[in-house]
């Protein structure tokens, strides 16, 4: 009997896991999903976690339930990929034939300060953190870290659910750099409605326990600092021997497999996909699809049919500022933004309906009632 295993249970291991084992129903093999949490944490909502906004929590072993899935919660800590071997923090030692590597990335902390004193959103029990020291707060300073959309969406959903605070967004270059220069001004504009105080062009040189250290000398006061500038991948894969790039994801060929280890594939923000126009960069919109996708291959290969390589193109851009305002930049099939975007409340109702829980199409996945192209924004 195969045995696949799945590495991590967020968005891209749960849709692989259920895809893979869907798809090799009827040719004897056993799939294993592992996850060192038992519930199923939506990434994409955790700075409305902590924001202090409670969602609802999903049970890993109910939404795989009826697959024939095995769910084993416990924490990769060795992974051998040459013996086909992965090493569990209980001390388990498990075996594998084939392997889906989902483990994503974690927050790049290279800069000093960040581990000690800085909030992350690696988790969802680092978002609750924050959201408790947000609340702690009668008065201060927050400072986010970071212009990307994580960093936008964050800053802006802590601005409007605690008025009370002064709210600082620091970045590199100028925020949401990514859409096109009049979505981007939508967004500066809903920043400054809300308070925010954006410092475009602000190097961190160091995180302290009450400031952050600008490049220059500048402090700037902060009670609670979130760090949202940049991630890496896991040391775990370069520690293993698998081929990675200098963030440390997986390389993968044409078909999402290790270029360095046949029998492991790598999907979502774990993953250094190239496309045509460049690699592709971590996000739900691209990880779900690489999930599907590396299922779908695995499930051909064992039947001896063909595998096909891997095709996507981006085609929006969804940022959330607050409960009560969305943009919407829609996007070439290389993310680089069109002159098209939305705003207010036409861009709430599309951000909801695109970004709206998984869990509805894993239930119709699970009975094969969806083909995994139905998942994906656009195919290039």
């Amino acid at each position: 009997m195969t045995h696949i295993m799945v590495l991590g249970a967020g968005y891209t291991g749960m849709m692989a896991a259920i895809r893979v084992a869907v798809k090799t129903r009827r040719q004897g093999v056993r799939v294993t999903l592992v996850n060192a949490s038992p519930r199923f944490t939506e990434r994409l909502r955790m700075h409305q976690t902590a924001a202090g906004q409670r969602l609802t929590c999903h049970s890993i072993e109910k939404v795989i339930a009826g697959t024939g899935i095995t769910f084993l919660r416990d924490r990769v800590t060795g992974l051998d990929p040459g013996r086909h071997e992965v090493t569990l923090q209980s001390g388990r030692v498990a075996r594998f034939d084939k392997l889906i590597y989902a483990l994503g990335t974690v927050t790049d902390r290279s800069t000093p300060g960040v581990s000690e004193h800085a909030h992350v959103y690696d988790d969802h029990d680092g978002a609750v953190r924050l959201a408790d020291a947000l609340n702690r707060l009668t008065e201060g300073t927050v400072v986010v870290a970071g212009g990307g959309l994580t960093g936008v969406e964050s800053v802006t959903e802590i601005a409007e659910a605690h008025p009370h605070l002064r709210v600082v967004l620091l970045s590199r270059g100028t925020p949401a750099a990514m859409m096109g220069d009049s979505a981007r001004a939508y967004v500066l504009r809903a920043m400054d409605r809300l308070g925010i105080e954006v410092r475009a062009g602000a190097e961190v040189e160091k995180v302290l326990p009450d400031a952050v250290a600008l490049a220059g000398g500048e402090l700037i006061e902060s009670s609670v600092t979130l760090w949202t500038a940049g991630t890496t991948g896991l040391p775990l894969a370069r520690e293993s021997g698998l081929a990675v790039d200098g963030r440390g994801r997986v390389v993968v060929d044409a078909t999402l497999r290790s270029v360095s280890h046949p029998d492991v594939y790598a999907v979502g923000d774990a993953a250094a996909v190239r496309q045509s126009y460049g690699v592709i960069h971590g996000t739900c919109q691209s990880g779900i699809p690489t999930a599907l996708h590396a299922a779908d291959v695995i499930a051909a290969r064992l039947r001896g049919g063909r595998a096909r390589p891997f095709r996507f193109g981006y085609f929006h851009q969804p940022l959330s500022l607050g409960r009560g305002d969305a943009v919407i930049q829609f996007t070439r099939n290389d993310d680089s933004p069109r002159r098209a975007y939305l705003t207010g409340r036409w861009a709430i109702v599309y951000k909801e309906a695109v970004t709206r829980s998984p869990l509805p199409g894993m239930a119709l996945l699970k009975r094969g009632l969806v083909p995994a192209r139905a998942f994906r924004v656009s195919n290039g």
